[in-house]
């Protein structure tokens, strides 16, 4: 796996209640299924925009 860092997120109860149950119905956790989002939407925006380059830390 890829590093990785803790993100923290106030997410209201009832979208996360919501995000549990779609990530359930995929058969994902809630955080696979974050990740999973999160990369489908950084996908869509390089194909509209352009590619995102990485920055040096």
């Amino acid at each position: 796996m890829e590093n990785s860092k803790t993100l923290l997120n106030r997410i209201p109860d009832v979208l996360r209640e919501k995000l549990h149950y779609v990530a359930d119905y995929y058969g994902r956790s809630a955080n696979s299924h974050i990740l999973f989002l999160i990369r489908q939407n950084t996908e869509a925006f390089e194909k509209d925009i352009g590619s995102i380059l990485p920055c040096k830390k």
